[in-house]
């Protein structure tokens, strides 16, 4: 078992090809975290703010995991996802929130309004790959 852990945390065989939605107010981040997910070879779609986010989600049901920065105008990130949960049908949806100010309560917080897990920004691309490994495998 702890092999087949060990090639899971090192293989990005899991991500190939699964879609993975970008949600961020800054074009450069979204750029950044698009060259890296593509690398990847995952199929990257993104949204600059919360209301298309829900729209791509509500159209895309083979959408394997959301990456959603928290500040953000209008719609944070918080508000976005309890709007997803909102939905039976994304209960199951991996997202991890992205959040640039790490503050003490934001990981107890970002849960809470129902994110899967945390990363903090500026994301660390060996963190990022290894948390969206361990859920999208499943």
């Amino acid at each position: 078992k702890q092999k087949m852990l060990d090639r899971l945390h090192s293989s990005n065989d899991v991500l190939r090809g699964r879609k993975v939605l970008i949600v961020d107010d800054d074009a450069r981040n979204i750029f950044a975290l698009t060259t890296m997910l593509e690398n990847q070879e995952m199929d990257v779609i993104s949204a600059t703010n919360g209301r298309q986010a829900i729209e791509i989600i509500q159209q895309q049901p083979e959408l394997g995991v959301v990456l959603m920065d928290i500040m953000m105008p209008e719609m944070d990130g918080y508000e976005t996802m309890r709007e997803i949960r909102k939905d039976p049908r994304f209960g199951a949806l991996p997202i991890l929130a992205l959040t640039a100010k790490a503050m003490k309560g934001d990981r107890e917080k970002c849960l809470a309004a129902g994110a899967s897990d945390y990363i903090a920004k500026p994301v660390n691309t060996n963190e990022l790959l290894s948390l969206l490994r361990v859920w999208l495998y499943r």
